[in-house]
């Protein structure tokens, strides 16, 4: 036998299978994928796939490896280098190292909804656009179509796959802006909180947070953008998806 085909034929630990597994299970659940489905996409036989979830037989380095490359993630605790689906396929570690195939479904317009943080009774919308972006080899999103296009942001998007969450951030000068939402719905909807600084009189910044939403263009058949008043066609659909986030528990905003 060949130094490859002993290398790919390793037996992982037993500890490091049930890691694995436990990993697998977790990314199955989250995303909805049948076991059947990640077997075809993996080129496994379902048999195995369900001896190796079930603990009654350890995962070899090449059952891994293709694991790996079907799910986008890594399986494995610094124990052997992930392989990449495809060069400058794959984000940075620090964006939790996913590829962009394991992502697709992110990328999309969306309108973009949060309070406005000058009239309490309004909304600011505007559009964002999440795509890969091969110079830096990650999602990126870029804001349009904003009242104050001075403040337009384009910034890195993380998709650990840990946290279940996903994390649009912008560090520009050492000044940080966050956005943390869910996982889309079925309907492609994203709820969460902007956390970022209001603008004041003359240099005052403040810190605020607020709830936000990212609705697929595609769902808003004639969308307003701007500050949107309660008079405006779609504010009463727009108030309903910023109340989402708080009702569905999306996110939490504690009394101080």
């Amino acid at each position: 036998m060949h130094t490859q085909d002993k290398l790919t034929d390793k037996q992982l630990s037993e500890e490091q299978s049930r890691e694995i597994a436990e990993t697998i299970r977790e990314e199955l659940a989250r995303r909805r994928i049948s076991r059947q489905a990640l077997a075809e996409q993996a080129k496994l036989s379902l048999s195995t796939l369900e001896k190796v979830l079930g603990g009654r037989r350890p995962f070899t380095l090449a059952t891994t490896v293709r694991l790996e490359q079907a799910l986008g993630v890594s399986l494995r605790k610094s124990t052997v280098a992930v392989t990449p689906p495809a060069a400058n396929d794959v984000a940075p570690d620090s964006l939790g190292s996913y590829a962009h195939r394991a992502v697709t479904w992110l990328e999309d317009v969306y309108i973009t909804l949060r309070p406005s943080f000058g009239d309490k009774d309004a909304i600011f919308a505007y559009r964002t656009e999440i795509a890969w972006e091969p110079k830096v080899s990650s999602l990126v999103f870029r804001e349009g179509d904003r009242t104050d296009a001075a403040y337009e942001h384009t910034g890195e998007v993380a998709v650990p796959h840990q946290s279940g969450f996903i994390y649009l951030v912008i560090i520009k000068h050492g000044q940080h802006r966050v956005i943390t939402v869910s996982r889309p719905t079925v309907a492609g909807e994203m709820y969460g909180i902007i956390s970022t600084l209001r603008a004041g009189p003359g240099s005052q910044l403040t810190p605020i947070a607020a709830p936000i939403a990212y609705v697929p263009l595609r769902n808003i058949p004639k969308p307003s953008l701007g500050r949107v008043a309660p008079d405006d066609g779609n504010y009463v659909l727009y108030r309903k998806h910023l109340r989402r986030t708080v009702d569905e528990a999306f996110a939490l905003f504690l009394p101080a």
